[in-house]
């Protein structure tokens, strides 16, 4: 049973920022050369090699479609939480290279997608019961 109309509009929210976030930025490391993701700001990849990158792109844009698709459908609804506890995993390698990197604001807006993607994790895993 979904909780009461402002909580679900506002997991609902969250998803949809989390799913235009990380179609941006999966879209872009499946497309652009290692030199163009660094110019365009997406500094951390500097530190893995391109195969890891495009590993990583792929696992986002799959959560986008895992963000979505199975709340929206009531089909295998299990797969919105475990997409954005996935997200979470990817933004801790994201902080740890860019805490590498000395990139503070980078590693601040990393917290920020880790904390919104927990809290789409643990808002949809309540309501599965």
């Amino acid at each position: 049973m979904d909780r009461p109309l402002p909580m679900n509009l506002t997991l609902w929210i969250l998803q949809g920022l989390l799913a235009v976030v990380f179609a941006y930025s999966g879209l872009a490391k499946s497309t652009m050369s290692r030199q163009r993701l660094i110019a365009s700001g997406q500094t951390g990849i500097a530190l893995f090699p391109m195969p890891v990158v495009r590993v990583t792109a792929v696992s986002e844009l799959l959560a986008v479609i895992g963000l979505l698709l199975p709340w929206a459908t009531g089909t295998a609804r299990v797969l919105t939480p475990l997409a954005a506890a996935g997200l979470c995993v990817v933004m801790i390698g994201a902080a740890s290279s860019h805490t590498r990197l000395r990139e503070p604001w980078a590693v601040a807006a990393n917290v920020l997608l880790f904390a919104i993607a927990l809290t789409v994790a643990v808002g949809r895993f309540g309501q599965l019961g």
